[in-house]
């Protein structure tokens, strides 16, 4: 089964200063981060706030979850960050 993102969860973690989300891969839950420095990649307009954080993240979602299949694909971690770099 491939790597599935039925959980539409996302937080914003203000200390790390990266969203936090969940892909499935069977039972197994696997966590991604992005930074927010990868989020003013994909959309400049982004404003400098934790909702336009998520704002962001929601309209990226697919470009998102594209990059974390790739990332998830070259395997072995038991997390992933997703950094600027990436997209």
């Amino acid at each position: 089964m491939p790597l599935n993102f039925p959980n539409a969860s996302r937080s914003y973690d203000a200390r790390k200063n990266l969203i936090r989300f969940w892909g499935y891969d069977s039972a197994m839950e696997i966590p991604f981060f992005v930074e927010v420095a990868a989020l003013f990649k994909l959309n400049p307009k982004t404003r400098n706030a934790e909702a336009a954080y998520l704002e962001a993240f929601d309209g990226a979602l697919a470009r998102i979850h594209e990059i974390a299949r790739k990332a998830y694909a070259r395997g072995g971690r038991g997390s992933y960050l997703l950094a600027a770099a990436d997209f």
